[in-house]
């Protein structure tokens, strides 16, 4: 048996080219549509200090990727204290035919950047509904490795329509940090460090939130058409929230548990799921178009594996296109 690793000098070396990704996670919701796919609920491994765990993301998809595996990953949030990252990650990739493992990924890099490339796609949906004329101020909450992904990718998918960026983070923001060499100067100068999360939430129509918050503190209704990416999931108290009526998930069942915004909708206003929309109801049945331009939007996307089995074969792919990676036996 050979086994192909990827590790992040490979992935870096590939690069991360966010039209190919965002358009891997269009083709991975097309095909949970079909219903070809397979994935449980993950469970979270939590020992001596609860705010500590790990979560197996096992998953299959079919359809044109057809290949099933299983994301590890440690999301330590005192790890940040340390120096050291927050999350770290391995995917194992088998064969959907015949189970025989073929690739394996540290994935720290191709996680962050799935989760950006799930707000990619939605952007990408929300901005075909919305008039000609709308223009995004975009805040990102948080600038760790996730939230600095997502400025390089709204930078390089969507400068055309981006008329202001605002950037916050109580540990401060680097905006020469060495994960955005390719967003363009002129987006560059035109992002401002925010003083706060209020100025920024205040501000911007396209808030996305990218901490590691142990504690809910945006306590204000957004303004009228703003667009929320609850990326960090636990950012938001009930009453900051409880008043939107376009609420958009991933998938229900794993996003209504583990203290997530959805599950506090859940328990404390009575949301159902019924009361929500899918993403491949955003993707597959075009929701967004009858939601109006005023309307607040909140999309809480939990994560699911089965966009990891994507993304980690595509970075596969590209590996094996360009010659990239090491052959284990």
């Amino acid at each position: 048996m050979t086994v192909l690793y990827l590790g992040d000098e490979h992935i870096r070396t590939i690069g991360l080219h966010w039209e190919e990704l965002v358009d891997s996670i269009e083709v991975a919701v097309q095909i949970i549509d079909s219903g070809d796919y397979a994935q449980p609920i993950k469970p979270y491994l939590r020992y001596r200090n609860p705010a500590n765990r790990i979560i197996a993301m096992p998953a299959y998809i079919g359809g044109s990727v057809k290949t099933a595996g299983m994301k590890w990953i440690a999301s330590f949030p005192g790890n940040i204290d340390a120096g050291l990252p927050r999350a770290h990650s391995v995917t194992l990739l088998n064969n959907a035919e015949t189970g025989i493992p073929y690739a394996m990924l540290g994935t720290p890099l191709p996680s962050a950047a799935r989760t950006a490339a799930v707000s990619g796609l939605f952007i990408r949906h929300y901005l075909k509904t919305r008039t000609a004329s709308k223009r995004l101020k975009v805040g990102i909450l948080g600038f760790g490795p996730v939230g600095r992904l997502h400025y390089d990718m709204c930078c390089r998918l969507f400068g055309e329509h981006l008329e202001d960026i605002q950037v916050y983070d109580i540990r401060g923001c680097e905006l020469d940090n060495p994960d955005l060499p390719a967003v363009d100067a002129a987006l560059r100068h035109r992002t401002r460090l925010a003083s706060s999360w209020q100025q920024l939430y205040n501000e911007c129509n396209l808030i996305i939130n990218c901490t590691v918050s142990s504690q809910r503190y945006i306590d204000t209704p957004p303004a009228e058409g703003t667009l929320l990416l609850d990326v960090s999931l636990r950012d938001y108290t009930a009453a900051a929230i409880s008043g939107i009526n376009a609420i958009i998930v991933d998938d229900w069942n794993e996003v209504c548990r583990e203290n997530t915004d959805i599950e506090l909708l859940h328990l404390e206003s009575g949301l159902t799921e019924a009361q929500t929309s899918s993403l491949t109801d955003v993707i597959c049945r075009g929701a967004l178009a009858s939601i109006s331009d005023s309307e607040p939007i909140l999309f809480c996307p939990m994560g699911m594996a089965v966009f990891d089995m994507a993304i980690a074969d595509y970075f596969v792919q590209r590996a094996q296109a360009l010659g990239i990676g090491l052959q284990l036996k």
